[in-house]
């Protein structure tokens, strides 16, 4: 089993009473240690030697002669030679010295290996450590499995190559770049086959990871990423928010679907199969009588995780779903910790959010909110793993 709670409660006795909000420097880092900022609460960015300018920098904290913060959100940055050695015995030992609290980012789960995580890393974490891995879809029991317990619409499987007969995409990781995609889209078997000679030929992708890829039908239709949020603080019937919905912005296939279909089928065949690295976000809204739909999936979700994964998802979670023709959500993914897209509304908050909480509430600052109230009402066990 992970680590749970009661394996930290001797670390949460030494504590102070206000933790420090630390994340890996990476992913959605400024959001988390934006929230923390405006909540008056301290922020450590853990970062890799190369790549701390934007945090040490950019956005480190500048205070007036009170003491009060007039510039930026992130207080320190620790750097490291590479991310996983802050996971590494005398890292966890300075990080608890510094009463630091970790909120999970994609980073964290994929730089430091996964049994290290849920075994070895002896430093508190903002939600549920044991449901970190259900977003490798490699493992028997991932996000897949966990939807379909759930009874949570999902696209359809596609058996093996020789299956495919209408439109699929094949998901694996990029060969180089494992944080990325890999992602490429087929209709026919012929076609399967010769994409992925061509991505493998140029680096892209993996013959092991190809290997075990799973192939799907692809969904035609809006991609929306709905930020939620689950506090086991609150009541029963107000656990769950939805806080702000986003959408990817990916290179080079956005760049790609911009140009016209004569254009597009004159570039050089290797440039037509985009890659899909995402690098940025947009903001979306979505229409009101689809929420509905999309609230009790979520609450599906939520008691599926309870179930499985006691004491269940805690804090940020996302469900990335396509809305298909008849505005059905169908996700296709889930992040079991806060979204990669959730810097859209740092700082301003967004629509649903603020709606709720009457003041600009973004994802980050939602998680400081709860650690700041867990801290106060001597709940804090409650929140972390």
């Amino acid at each position: 089993m992970p680590l749970g709670v009661a394996d930290l409660r001797p670390v949460l006795a030494e504590y102070p009473a206000t933790p420090v909000v630390a994340a890996v420097g990476s992913h959605s880092a400024i959001d988390i240690t934006d929230g923390a900022a405006t909540e008056g609460l301290a922020t450590l960015v853990l970062a890799e030697a190369g790549r701390e300018a934007t945090y040490a920098r950019y956005f480190r904290t500048v205070r007036d002669p009170r003491g009060d913060r007039v510039r930026g959100c992130v207080d320190e940055v620790w750097t490291f030679p590479r991310f996983a050695e802050l996971a590494s015995p005398p890292a966890q030992e300075r990080l608890r010295r510094h009463g630091a609290i970790v909120v999970p980012n994609r980073a964290l789960s994929s730089y430091v290996p996964l049994d290290v995580l849920e075994n070895e890393f002896r430093v508190p974490l903002f939600g549920s450590r044991a449901m970190l891995r259900i977003e490798e879809r490699t493992e028997r029991e991932n996000y897949y499995t966990l939807l379909e317990r759930a009874g949570i619409p999902t696209p359809k499987r596609i058996a093996g190559p020789e299956a495919i007969d209408r439109l699929a995409i094949v998901k694996l990781p990029h060969a180089r770049r494992r944080l990325e995609r890999g992602f490429f889209t087929v209709a026919r078997p012929e076609e399967y086959r010769a994409k992925s000679e061509q991505l493998i030929a140029r680096g892209t992708i993996l013959p092991s990871d190809l290997a075990v890829a799973r192939i799907e039908e692809y969904v035609l239709g809006p991609v929306f990423n709905f930020n939620f949020f689950f506090s086991p603080l609150a009541p029963k019937d107000d656990g769950l928010e939805l806080l702000g919905v986003d959408e990817r912005r990916e290179s080079d296939l956005d760049g790609l679907v911009r140009l016209p279909a004569d254009q597009q089928l004159a570039l050089p065949e290797a440039a037509r199969i985009p890659e899909y690295t995402v690098v940025g976000h947009g903001t979306l809204t979505v229409r009101e009588s689809i929420l509905d739909e999309v609230f009790r999936l979520a609450e599906r979700f939520v008691a599926a995780s309870r179930e499985r994964y006691p004491p269940g998802i805690i804090g940020p979670f996302c469900l990335q779903t396509c809305l298909d023709k008849n505005g059905r959500p169908v996700v296709f993914d889930v992040a079991a910790r806060i979204g990669g897209g959730t810097n859209v509304h740092l700082g301003v908050g967004h629509p649903y959010g603020n709606a709720l909480w009457r003041r600009p509430m973004s994802s980050g600052r939602r998680v400081a909110v709860e650690l700041r109230r867990a801290a106060a009402e001597g709940r804090l066990a409650e929140v972390l793993t």
